[in-house]
């Protein structure tokens, strides 16, 4: 017959306080940013933050958001671009250019009319009204650069510009 072995309960854990003293955590007052400020990355989006907010801001009485006003920029100085150039252009998928297209149209800014030498494209053309309004938005734009930028020459500015152009294109 196999025999029965009682189990013992396990020893008392040694008393100890319930509330355990944490160190204190560190804190910092002075924000280390040395490395960050050395990356291409972080500094064009930082920049790009500050602009993008005012210009959302000035571009809100036309009601644009920032690819609306580069597709009115766009048709104003190329009239009769096609949507795939535009795309292209703009790195915007086509499913996505394609509403934005048409929401456009329904304000009345823009009409597609037949391509004069491809009959399978149509030509994206600013309305009178979406002329109009293209230029004002593009006179707001033109301020808001030298508002976020009044802290360069404008030598300084031409400078950023081609740099940030080199490293895109």
């Amino acid at each position: 017959m196999a025999r029965r072995t009682r189990q013992l309960p396990p020893p008392p854990l040694p008393e100890t306080s319930t509330v355990e003293e944490a160190a204190p955590a560190p804190s910092v007052d002075m924000v280390d940013t040395t490395l960050l400020r050395t990356l291409v990355g972080y500094n064009t989006r930082r920049a790009s933050l500050s602009i993008i907010a005012v210009f959302m801001e000035r571009m809100a009485v036309y009601d644009l958001k920032v690819v609306d006003f580069s597709v009115l920029s766009l048709v104003a100085h190329n009239p009769g671009i096609t949507s795939r150039q535009l795309c292209a252009t703009l790195n915007v998928l086509p499913p996505n250019l394609v509403g934005l297209i048409a929401a456009l149209e329904r304000r009345g800014l823009i009409e597609r009319r037949p391509h004069p030498s491809d009959g399978r494209a149509m030509g994206v053309h600013l309305t009178p009204t979406g002329a109009e309004l293209t230029q004002q938005a593009e006179q707001t734009a033109a301020q808001l650069e030298e508002d976020a930028t009044a802290r360069l020459t404008t030598a300084e500015r031409k400078t950023l510009i081609r740099l940030l152009q080199k490293v895109y294109d």
